[in-house]
């Protein structure tokens, strides 16, 4: 195990496509950006149904 070779095949990776620099930030650009407008609509919906039920419901 201590004098094995080192294989130098084996930690070669390659980029693909969209894995540089630039484009991986424009990438996590837009996924934040949809997952904010994401956030925005459910937090947007569920304000509505807290207040349907809300209004809806017997006074006391």
């Amino acid at each position: 195990m201590l004098f094995r070779k080192f294989d130098k095949e084996r930690d070669r990776y390659y980029l693909l496509p969209g894995m540089g620099k630039r484009l991986a930030r424009k990438k996590r650009r837009v996924i934040w950006t949809w997952s904010l407008l994401a956030a925005l609509v459910v937090s947007v919906v569920l304000a509505y149904v807290i207040y349907l039920l809300n209004r809806r419901l017997p006074q006391s």
